[in-house]
C-alpha cells in the first residue's frame, strides 16, 4: 500500500507540475493587465524551483548512484545467437526508474536499442539480452549509457558506465560443438540414408584371428592355418586417415547474400563444422581458399591443432570481388597433392554458361580425385515460384524464375553426366546436407 501510494503521489505530482508550469506562464501573461497576478506567479515559481533544486540535489549528490557493467565472451559466433549480459547496481537506498542505452557495435545498424528499467534500493539485478552477427571481424561495443530520474521526475541525470570492449566474431563454433556433441552420441546419420555393409575392397591389415562361421572365406590364410593346424582368416579394418580438403571459391559469386549472411560466410561455417565431423571420423581435414589467385593452402593433417588452425583460417576469408580462376585452382592441386583425396568444392553457379566455362578444369579435377561440388539453390526463386500470380507482370517473373529454377537442375544433371558429383542445396541447410553427403560417401567407401 505504501509503495502504490507513493507511486500514484509521484504520477500525479508530475502532472502538477506541467500544470503549474503552464499556468504560471499563464499568469505573467495576464499580469500585464491583473498587475496582482504577477505577485502569485512569481510565488508558484519560486515554489516550482525549490522542488526542482530539491530533485536536483537528491540525484547529483554523493557518489555516482547506478554502477553498470557488461558481461560477454570474448569471441562470438557469426550466424548464432550470442549472449550478452549488463549488470547493474543500485546503490541508493531508494527505487530509481532509468533508461539504459548500450553502444552496440556499428555491424549490427541497430540505433535504436534501449531498455527501461526500475530498480529496489540496494538492488543488484542483471539485464540479458542477445545479439546475431552477420558477419565476421572485430566489434566494436561502447560504453553503457544511463540516463537516471530524479524521484520527483524534474530532473536526468546522464551516467557513463562500463568500459568499451572489442569481440571477434569467428565463424560458427557453435554449430560445431552442436555436430560435435551429436557425432558423439551417433545422431548424425541422416534420415533416409540406408546403412551398407562393408565387404572389404578399401581395408588395411589388422590382424589374423580364428576362423568362425560367417567369416568369408576368401580371407582364408593357408600359412598360417598349417602352422597352427585350425582354420586362420586374415581380418581387416577400414582404412582411416583418407584426406578430405574442402575448397572454397571466394569469387563475386559468393558474395551474394541470404537473411543477411553472405554465401561465402555460410560455406565457412559448414567447412568448419565438417572438418571437425573429418578428424572426429579419423580422416585428414584440409583447405584451400582461391579466388583471382591461389589464396591459402592448410595442408591435410588430423593432428589435434588442425581445428584451430582452420578456425584462425577461415576467419580471415574476404571475398575479392573478381572471377575466380579455376585454371589456376587444377594447376595448383595437381602440383601441390600427390595423395588421392576427396575434394569438397564451395562455389555457386547462376547459369550453365558460368558452370560450362569451368567444366573443363572440374572434368580434369575429378580424373585425380573424387570431387563433390556443393553449390546453392536461390530460396528467393523458389518463394516465387509457389506464389500465385495475380497479373500479367507476376507470370512474367514467374516464368523467369522457373526458367533459373529449371536451369540449377539443369547443372546437376550436366556435371553428373561427367562424373562429377553435386550437392544444390540451400544455404539455411547446407551444414546438415554437406555432412550427411560426407557420410554417404564414406559409406560408399569413396573416401
Amino acid at each position: 500500500m505504501l509503495k502504490r501510494f507513493f507511486y500514484w503521489m509521484r504520477f500525479y505530482f508530475t502532472r502538477l507540475f506541467y500544470i503549474s508550469g503552464a499556468v504560471i506562464i499563464a499568469l505573467f501573461i495576464l499580469a500585464f493587465f491583473v498587475p496582482l497576478l504577477q505577485q502569485v506567479a512569481e510565488i508558484m515559481l519560486l515554489c516550482l524551483s525549490i522542488v526542482v533544486v530539491l530533485d536536483f540535489i537528491t540525484v547529483f549528490s554523493g557518489n555516482v548512484p547506478i554502477i553498470a557493467s557488461r558481461i560477454c565472451a570474448d569471441r562470438f559466433s557469426n550466424g548464432d545467437e550470442n549472449k550478452v549480459s549488463i549488470r547493474l547496481i543500485n546503490r541508493r537506498p531508494y527505487n530509481v526508474r532509468l533508461e539504459m542505452i548500450d553502444e552496440l557495435p556499428v555491424q549490427l545498424q541497430q540505433r535504436d536499442w534501449k531498455q527501461r528499467i526500475t530498480l529496489k534500493g540496494k538492488e543488484t539485478f542483471t539485464f540479458h539480452y542477445n545479439i546475431r552477427p552477420l558477419e565476421r571481424g572485430e566489434y566494436n561495443f561502447g560504453i553503457i549509457n544511463i540516463f537516471l530520474q530524479g524521484p520527483l521526475n524534474m530532473v536526468i541525470r546522464h551516467i557513463a558506465a562500463g568500459e568499451e570492449k572489442t569481440v571477434a566474431v569467428y565463424p560458427s563454433f557453435m554449430q560445431m560443438k552442436k555436430y560435435h556433441l551429436m557425432a558423439v552420441t551417433n545422431q548424425l546419420q541422416a534420415p533416409g540414408t540406408r546403412k551398407l555393409r562393408k565387404l572389404g575392397n578399401s581395408f588395411e591389415f589388422e590382424q589374423i584371428k580364428e576362423y568362425v562361421q560367417g567369416d568369408d572365406y576368401r580371407r582364408l590364410n593357408w600359412k598360417a592355418t598349417a602352422r597352427r593346424n585350425s582354420l586362420m582368416v586374415n581380418n581387416y579394418m577400414d582404412e582411416r586417415s583418407q584426406q578430405v580438403i574442402c575448397l572454397i571459391d571466394k569469387g563475386r559469386s559468393m558474395k551474394m547474400p541470404f537473411e543477411g549472411m553472405t554465401l561465402l560466410d555460410y560455406a565457412i561455417n559448414a567447412i568448419l563444422v565438417l572438418s571437425n565431423i573429418v578428424l572426429m571420423k579419423q580422416d585428414k581435414s584440409g583447405l584451400l581458399t582461391f579466388g583471382k589467385k591461389i589464396d591459402q593452402f592448410v595442408f591435410p593433417e588430423k593432428k589435434t591443432a588442425q581445428i584451430n588452425l582452420l578456425l584462425e583460417t577461415l576467419y580471415r576469408q574476404q571475398t575479392d570481388f573478381a572471377d575466380s580462376d579455376f585454371e589456376a585452382l587444377y594447376i595448383y592441386l595437381r602440383y601441390h597433392l600427390n595423395q588421392r583425396s576427396l575434394l569438397i568444392l564451395f562455389t555457386n553457379f547462376e547459369s550453365m554458361y558460368s558452370m560450362e566455362r569451368q567444366l573443363p578444369y572440374l572434368k580434369q579435377l575429378s580424373t585425380r580425385h573424387p570431387l563433390l561440388i556443393v553449390f546453392f539453390e536461390n530460396t528467393e526463386l523458389v518463394s516465387l515460384q509457389q506464389k500465385k500470380a495475380m497479373n500479367v507482370e507476376e507470370v512474367y517473373y514467374k516464368t523467369i524464375a522457373n526458367k533459373f529454377a529449371f536451369e540449377k537442375r539443369l547443372i546437376v544433371k550436366e556435371l553428373q553426366k561427367h562424373g562429377i558429383m553435386s550437392l544444390l542445396t540451400p544455404p539455411h541447410k547446407l551444414t546438415a546436407n554437406t555432412i550427411n553427403k560426407y557420410l554417404e560417401l564414406k559409406e560408399r567407401q569413396v573416401v
